[in-house]
């Protein structure tokens, strides 16, 4: 299946470090992919599942399209929740 960032996804991306961005790249996109319908959704936002890194104190929102998976933002879990979604 085909992972898709949206242009939020893209930006939140280049904030983290080079290093971050290289691990969560195609790792995470395996990762999803195994495991779509695993991920808790969000109670909030119809559609969206969020992925928590464990290693790593980032979420990833997505929604799973008919054929890709589209990364809508990656948070910090420091950060206050995520109110976004659209």
């Amino acid at each position: 299946m085909k992972v898709e960032f949206t242009n939020r996804a893209l930006a939140d991306l280049r904030k983290l470090s080079a290093d971050s961005r290289a691990t969560f790249g195609d790792a995470v996109a395996i990762a999803l992919a195994e495991h779509l319908e695993s991920a808790p959704r969000v109670i909030e936002r119809p559609g969206i599942r969020v992925f928590p890194l464990i290693r790593y104190p980032y979420k990833i929102f997505y929604r799973v399209l008919e054929d890709r998976i589209r990364i809508l933002h990656i948070r910090h879990t420091s950060r206050r929740p995520w109110i976004g979604g659209r």
